[in-house]
């Protein structure tokens, strides 16, 4: 399992969460905005769920990813203390 740094360090994870910023989606719209496979796009997904970044929900068939944003906050924390005072 990858640790929440390890997973923002990836440029695709960092634009899916980009897209979710936004509004949630489902799979077959974050698909749609990258040249990847859906397969490739779902282990992306997968490793943002396990970081705890994102949720999924299901509507039907499809399965729709929701932004956690305040995860991100233990990002941001760490990064203050690095501010010049």
């Amino acid at each position: 399992m990858l640790n929440l740094f390890q997973v923002v360090a990836d440029p695709t994870r960092r634009g899916i969460l980009d897209l979710l910023r936004d509004r949630e989606r489902s799979v077959g719209e974050i698909v749609e905005r990258f040249t990847l496979s859906q397969p490739a796009v779902s282990r992306h997904l997968r490793d943002l769920r396990e970081a705890g970044l994102v949720t999924v929900r299901r509507d039907g068939q499809r399965r729709v990813y929701i932004l956690r944003a305040q995860r991100l906050a233990e990002i941001a924390d760490w990064a203050e203390r690095f501010r010049a005072p």
